[in-house]
């Protein structure tokens, strides 16, 4: 049996899916924001470009000519005036019930006085004097806009001066035809609506009328609508409590099947099971049982069974056994009990609904044809009312003959001088920036997305949904530093997150301490070298006796790191059958540090690594060290670091931020997910994101999860493991 599955602490399973799905379903704005800052010259140098380039086209562009007007679309005038205070007019004012007409949004507006209908007028009149004008020519050349409410701004801009100013004149002339034209119109169809419209609601009144004074004589309604809300309310509330009710009721058979399990062992052997583990006589009655097992297992090497002590013993403990079992009976009548009443009250529940959602039904039937009448007989009353007060209203405002718009220069002013280079240079800059920026930003994103590397702790915990243990800052230093400058070159707030990254790892083994991991990477420069020492030492300067062994028998480098020799190391102890006692040596970093290196390399490192010899080694420095830490290759391309793994508590994937590609992590995900290989968790390393200083989520999972009792006995199982194993030779 491995190692890793003597321990029950809980292992993540890899989700390699996750990983090309993580950027799908929104934007993430914080990851933006981080992608244009990495990419910020790009950005800069597509915006210079573009803007340079705006320019220098401005200055090309040969001189041209461009002049404007106003109109107002809605002016008050003397005789719209008159109209407008005339109730159910087209026009009339503010708060009167209006008449449904046909009102252009501005949008529609200059849409329909760009088009043909109202182009192709002053096309005619203006090609016998310019016979090159066509529609598409003037349309091309033609801008409207809105100004304001009710303004429309046109301009035109054409290479001579002269022909632009006919252009224009003409336009306005135009426009102000098209107003009154579709005023108009506009009459001449509400009055043919009124015409037709008004007799068949004359119909639909009296019909109404009728239906609603039958409904209420046949049923003798008052209000359906709010006896239906009363009794929907209370179907609602029926039905959540019968809700709750089967969710107890299923999870009281789910423990009650539990239960039985649980009673089909012997008394004692569901000590930690969860349905009598939560029942405090039956474990305390358990606890008792306990110390007088050890008892009689004490007394037995010295005595027989026939010895008057040993028959106390066995008298007690058959006594508290006799107890046991009636506790287990009592819980199991409880459950019992507490099923059939839930059955029951499921079952009263259903009725009530069901008489509920009969009654709902015939009430619902009657309360929908009572608001239907109503609210058709209350739209044709309003509808009729509108159309009998309308239909004299419009034979006035038909009178009307005055333009509806009107210019706001009557003069129409005359073209402006020729747009220069000069004069539109700082806007032409300006739309240049503006569209470098937006070119950049896209090029700056595609090329960050194409890049395909995890940036952010919060990246790399998103894509794999791994337990996050740590977050290293990035320290340019410590890839070239050594021994005693490994030591000072790591300040106390750098020191710390290998000690909150220990203590993560410890927490993680509630239930069994975490005695031995292999560290890790997907690939080559991600640092695990790095982690794994800072790690070791750390977890030696808290106190704990720690082996830091170089498993890297393909490239050894760990004891260049720390500053010792590599004369023998693993590969002599494996193939030499060395005693490995001889062959650690006390680390210069911290006293409770020992460094096994690794020696010569040998010809297959995995040969080796999958030895009986290895695998009896392994259990051999676990047994004599609080945490064995093995450093191995990557994991892509090599099982040397499967081979340890399985024969630890787990394994520690060391990812390096800005370096580590999706792809490669992916793949090395994968190979571990078909290996079976226990991942503790993984470490976030180089980050250049500030690290908190707060302790990681596990920990705080296991101070709310774990009670005091629980951590007091742990204390004291690992005090007493940290003392037996002090009793082995060291050198």
């Amino acid at each position: 049996m491995l190692k890793s599955d003597k321990y029950h602490h809980p292992l993540s399973q890899v989700n390699t899916a996750h990983l090309n799905d993580v950027d799908e379903g929104g934007l993430n704005l914080g990851k933006v924001g981080a992608a244009l800052r990495r990419r910020s010259l790009l950005i800069a140098g597509v915006t210079g470009v573009v803007a340079t380039a705006t320019v220098l086209k401005a200055e090309q562009a040969p001189p041209e000519y461009q002049g404007e007007f106003e109109i107002l679309t809605k002016p008050v005038t003397g005789e719209s005036q008159a109209i407008s205070n005339i109730p159910q007019t087209l026009g009339s004012a503010p708060g009167s019930v209006a008449f449904p007409e046909t009102v252009q949004p501005v949008k529609t507006t200059i849409a329909v006085l760009e088009s043909h209908r109202v182009l192709n007028s002053v096309v005619e009149k203006l090609q016998k004097k310019y016979p090159e004008l066509t529609y598409n020519l003037i349309a091309a050349n033609l801008t409207i806009d809105s100004k304001q409410d009710n303004i429309l701004k046109i301009a035109y801009v054409d290479q001579d001066e002269k022909r632009a100013i006919d252009v224009l004149k003409t336009l306005a002339n135009a426009f102000l035809q098209y107003s009154l034209a579709e005023r108009q119109a506009d009459v001449d169809q509400a009055i043919k609506f009124v015409n037709q419209e008004i007799k068949p609601i004359e119909d639909r009144v009296k019909l109404g009328q009728n239906k609603l004074r039958s409904l209420r004589l046949e049923n003798k309604l008052i209000d359906p609508a709010q006896k239906a809300q009363e009794v929907s309310t209370y179907i609602a509330n029926l039905t959540q409590q019968q809700l709750e009710s089967r969710v107890q009721l299923e999870q009281m058979v789910a423990k009650y099947q539990n239960l039985q399990r649980e009673l089909a062992q012997q008394p004692g052997a569901s000590a930690s099971n969860s349905v009598l583990s939560e029942n405090a006589n039956y474990q305390r009655i358990l606890d008792q049982i306990l110390p007088l097992d050890a008892e009689i297992a004490k007394r037995s090497s010295v005595f027989t069974d026939e010895e008057e002590g040993m028959q106390r013993l066995n008298e007690q403990k058959a006594t508290m056994l006799s107890l046991l079992n009636l506790e287990r009976d009592r819980v199991n009548r409880d459950f019992q009990s507490r099923i059939v009443d839930l059955q029951t009250r499921d079952r009263s529940l259903e009725q009530k609904i069901n008489n509920l959602n009969n009654y709902v039904k015939d009430l619902a039937t009657i309360s929908r044809n009572y608001d239907n009448i109503q609210r058709e007989l209350k739209i044709n009353t309003e509808s009729l009312d509108q159309f009998t007060t309308k239909k004299q209203a419009l034979q006035i405002e038909k009178s009307q003959k005055q333009q509806p718009w009107q210019l706001l220069d009557p003069k129409l002013t005359q073209v402006t001088e020729p747009t220069t280079v000069s004069a539109n240079a700082k806007k032409n800059l300006a739309l240049g920036g503006v569209l470098g920026l937006l070119l950049g930003v896209g090029a700056a994103l595609v090329v960050d997305k194409l890049s395909n590397v995890f940036y952010s702790s919060k990246d790399l915990k998103d894509a794999t949904r791994l337990p996050l243990l740590g977050v290293v800052p990035f320290r340019k230093e410590l890839g070239t530093l050594v021994a005693q400058d490994l030591q000072n070159a790591s300040p106390t707030s750098f020191f710390e997150v290998f000690r909150s990254l220990y203590t993560n790892i410890l927490l993680l083994g509630s239930d069994s301490p975490i005695r031995s991991l292999v560290i890790s990477s997907a690939g080559q420069g991600d640092g695990k070298s790095t982690v794994a020492i800072q790690l070791a030492q750390a977890a030696a300067a808290m106190g704990q006796r720690v082996l830091l062994v170089d498993a890297n028998l393909r490239c050894p480098t760990l004891h260049n790191r720390v500053g010792l020799m590599n004369i023998q190391g693993l590969t002599d102890v494996i193939s030499q059958d060395l005693d490995w006692n001889n062959v650690i040596e006390r680390s210069p970093l911290e006293d409770n540090l020992y460094v096994m290196s690794a020696g010569p390399i040998p010809p297959d490192s995995v040969r080796l690594l999958a030895s009986q010899k290895m695998h009896d080694l392994m259990d051999e420095m676990q047994s004599a060290f609080d945490l064995v830490i093995y450093d191995t290759p990557p994991i892509v391309g090599f099982a040397d670091a499967y081979l340890l793994a399985a024969n630890t508590n787990g394994m520690v994937l060391v990812a390096g931020l800005g370096k580590l590609k999706r792809t490669v992590l992916q793949q090395a995900l994968e190979d571990l997910q078909v290996s079976g290989t226990p991942i503790l968790g993984m470490v976030a390393n180089k980050s250049k994101e500030s690290v908190p200083n707060s302790n990681s989520y596990y920990e705080r999972y296991y101070k709310q999860s774990i009670s005091a009792e629980r951590i007091e006995v742990d204390a004291e199982l690992d005090a007493s493991n940290s003392s037996s194993l002090r009793k082995v030779k060291r050198p």
